[in-house]
């Protein structure tokens, strides 16, 4: 099977996460031929698989619907643009219908429109356009139907059939509950119970018992499985008591029904439900707050030159669009007129604005402050930065943790034991229950299969895990994964790049001293050197006098590089040279001793210094440095206080290694390092149990950043660094390391205390559920009280999961 023939979808499911378990999952694909792999992702909602052919689309839809899994499907009518008799419809059609993600597209050529139905994430309305297009027509589409709103929606209305099914079998249930708790007197009473719990089961609850039917015919059990159990006992007890109450009668005993403890249980347990799912929404805010990021609609010039507002969607490549001020760059690109500031603190972390002008990056969700421009447009849709950011949030949210392999083999097997231990505490009570032998068992056995919550379990980890990913991208932190977020609770050691992670990565001019008459003449001589040098440091002088004094014209003659020591030429006659003190040395210049001590001090701060000369004397010194980051020795000091051991990597020479070192307070540090040095440095450190994370931006690094335990590139460096590591600081602020090592922290403490209380929930519930505390103090668990319970366990998880929100890092 070639690798072309393969097919890797996405299929977003409106099933509570809590109802889908990778056991259901493999039992419903195991048997399919066409699919080869999946994967399921709970924090994002959906199921990835790969099929062998191209149209394996229907047969996983299928699948998922046959045991009970929503799948989200998009349905929409909409105008074609140009079809005139049948043999275009049939085009339309056919065309549309072979295309992947397409479930099934209907044309109606008397309302000149199409239905479609397709599967959000495989397909866009973009893409059907263009496709429609190709054949000579055209779909008219609209903002509206954009997939990740019809996730939403589809999201969304569930919630509401949630919320209304719950409110009718609340209203039911209530006097049920009345009568069986303070009413039992009343006549028929048990007659009425009987006609008021049957809607509430089987039709409000009913999806409970579908679900367990859908589940039972693959040999399959969940938590729909464990409440129709529960239930369908407690009602099927009851129908038979309510109809011959003399089977009890003629034995001296009383003929007890459970209505009250069947509907109640059903309400509690939508209402659990319902409560998850609302507070789930908080754990996926941080993807609906990037998405907002981009805006729906934009101003494009049109081929006649003027300007109309059209739909984000139909922006492609090479279009010239208009910014104004206050609006959101609506796709990555390049200032081609105009200029402004923009605030790309929601994408970087940086709080200052970018000065934007022609030839400057711009990047789609960051805001227009000021003036405007004339953009044109370089990445659209899912290649510009910011879905690239939702992508990598995305798949780490659906990663997992090494600790949630072990909970999902314990979840594999909880329902049947939880259905075991219900066999065996019904066993028990009918052999030691005394007289109320049968009514004993019957609640206690109702109790275990209503109180054991795999869900709380199941929602553990991976409840943490998207808030925690969340967070992090939304302070400029991008996590690739879930592992990474648990490695860096283990870090106690951190090795740092100098350039461009220490430091800016840009060398500046920091200082000046000229001695001759006049500061106009020693920066024109310089500039017009400088200006024909290739040295790396030239740049950085002829930047700093064009922005400080203007672009020099003057001509120069007899230009010759000297390699290794600096420049020489001639201007107007008299002879310049600019270079190291070496070079003045060898040409015989006599240096005045401030100058000297001057130099010495600049160089002391890991500044390297230029001098120059003009006809044999010193004219003056400059130094040039790789400025150290604002917060670098602020992170270092919160890394340190962390009790992390702090070291740092340069391939500069040892003077300017110590200068660093000495400045932002690190203690070790290597110089003159090569790449495999660096991979050998952070080796060295794990061979010492260290578990070691690498900070890096540089493709030099990317070795030693594959090798670390946990590696982290600064967002504005090589591709190479942010593809090898396993999180990217988008800002490229040092600062960010330390809150990115509380984060992690925070969030495995979550992870933690969510798992204590999944499990020491089930520990306790489930014997004081089968009657364990009943010998000593007469205790039975009320089956009512047990549904509340198993309710709230996995609401109180979702919860928790959320402080993550507030927490400082």
């Amino acid at each position: 099977m070639s690798q072309q023939d393969k097919k890797e979808w996405i299929i977003p499911v409106s099933t509570s996460t809590s109802d889908i378990s990778e056991s259901m999952l493999s039992k419903a694909f195991r048997e399919t031929e066409v699919i080869e792999s999946w994967n399921w992702e709970p924090a994002n909602q959906r199921i990835t698989v790969t099929t062998n052919q191209e149209n394996g689309l229907d047969t996983i839809i299928y699948n998922l619907k046959d045991i009970g899994i929503e799948p989200v499907v998009s349905e929409k009518k909409m105008p074609v643009d140009g079809m005139s008799c049948a043999a275009c419809s049939s085009s339309v059609e056919s065309m549309l219908n072979n295309q992947s993600g397409i479930l099934n597209a209907s044309v109606n050529l008397a309302q000149n429109s199409v239905t479609i139905k397709w599967v959000p994430e495989n397909i866009g309305l973009p893409a059907m356009k263009k496709t429609i297009q190709s054949i000579g027509y055209d779909l008219i589409i609209d903002e509206q139907a954009a997939s990740d709103e019809a996730m939403e929606e589809a999201r969304k209305q569930k919630s509401q059939r949630t919320g209304k099914r719950l409110i009718w079998a609340a209203s039911l249930a209530f006097p049920v509950f009345l009568i069986g708790m303070f009413f039992t007197s009343i006549p028929y009473a048990n007659f009425i119970m009987w006609a008021l719990t049957t809607p509430v089961l089987f039709i409000f609850g009913r999806h409970f018992f579908i679900n367990a039917f859908k589940q039972a015919r693959h040999g399959a059990a969940n938590m729909d499985t464990l409440v129709a159990l529960s239930t369908g006992m407690a009602y099927l007890f009851s129908s038979f008591n309510a109809l011959f109450p003399e089977v009890w009668t003629s034995q001296g005993l009383e003929a007890h029904v459970y209505f009250e403890a069947a509907a109640v249980i059903i309400v509690f347990i939508m209402l659990g439900k319902w409560l998850e799912e609302r507070a789930k929404e908080g754990t996926s805010s941080a993807i609906r707050k990037l998405m907002g990021l981009q805006p729906k609609t934009v101003i494009k010039q049109q081929e006649d030159g003027t300007w109309k507002e059209t739909d984000i969607h139909l922006v492609e490549k090479g279009d010239i669009l208009r910014v104004k001020p206050g609006n959101k760059i609506p796709v990555d690109g390049v200032v081609i007129d105009g200029s402004s500031f923009v605030d790309e603190s929601m994408v970087t972390g940086e709080s200052m604005p970018e000065e934007k002008k022609p030839e400057s990056k711009v990047f789609t969700g960051t805001i227009n402050q000021s003036g405007s421009f004339s953009m044109k447009a370089e990445k659209v849709g899912g290649e510009t930065v910011l879905s690239q950011i939702i992508k990598t949030v995305q798949d780490a949210q659906a990663t997992k943790a090494p600790v949630q392999r072990l909970v999902d083999k314990v979840a594999g097997i909880f329902v049947p034991a939880v259905i075991g231990i219900a066999i065996l505490t019904f066993a028990l009570w009918m052999v030691f229950g005394g007289t109320t032998y049968l009514t004993q068992a019957l609640l206690a056995t109702v109790s275990v299969l209503v109180i054991a919550c795999p869900c709380a379990l199941g929602l553990a980890t991976p409840t943490a895990i998207m808030v925690g990913v969340g967070k992090g991208a939304n302070n400029g932190i991008l996590i690739k994964d879930a592992t990474s977020l648990e490695k860096g609770h283990k870090t106690d050691a951190i090795v740092l790049d100098k350039t461009g992670t220490i430091t800016l990565g840009k060398p500046e001019v920091t200082n000046y001293e000229i001695i001759t008459d006049s500061n106009q003449t020693f920066f024109e001589h310089l500039y017009a050197l400088e200006n024909h040098s290739e040295h790396p440091l030239a740049q950085a002088i002829t930047n700093f006098i064009e922005k400080e004094f203007g672009p020099s014209e003057t001509s120069v003659s007899n230009f010759e590089n000297l390699s290794g020591n600096g420049i020489k030429a001639e201007i107007s006659g008299k002879k310049i040279i600019t270079g190291n003190e070496e070079l003045m040395t060898l040409s015989n210049i006599e240096l005045p001793e401030n100058l000297k001590l001057k130099a010495r001090s600049w160089q002391e701060e890991a500044k390297t210094v230029i001098w120059m000369a003009i006809d044999n004397k010193p004219a003056g010194i400059l130094a040039i440095a790789d400025k150290i980051k604002e917060t670098s020795k602020e992170a270092i000091r919160k890394l340190n206080q962390q009790g992390i051991e702090v070291y740092m990597l340069t391939g500069d020479n040892e003077q300017t290694a110590s200068a660093v070192a000495k400045a932002t307070g690190i203690k070790n540090f290597k110089a003159r390092t090569l790449p495999k040095d660096k991979a050998d440095f952070v080796k060295e450190l794990q061979a010492k149990n260290k578990t070691v994370g690498m900070v890096g931006d540089g493709i030099n690094d990317s070795e030693a950043l594959a090798l670390a335990d946990l590696s982290i590139a600064m967002g504005k460096g090589a591709d190479v660094a942010m593809d090898v590591a396993a999180m990217t600081i988008t800002s490229s602020d040092l600062l960010k390391i330390p809150e990115a090592l509380n984060l992690s922290h925070k969030t495995v403490r979550t992870i933690r205390q969510n798992l204590f209380w999944a499990f020491f929930y089930n520990v306790i519930a489930i014997p004081v559920a089968a009657g364990v505390l009943f010998p000593v103090s007469g205790f039975l668990l009320n089956p009512m009280i047990a549904g509340a319970a198993m309710a709230f366990s996995s609401v109180s998880v979702v919860s928790n999961s959320l402080r993550l929100k507030r927490a400082k890092v």
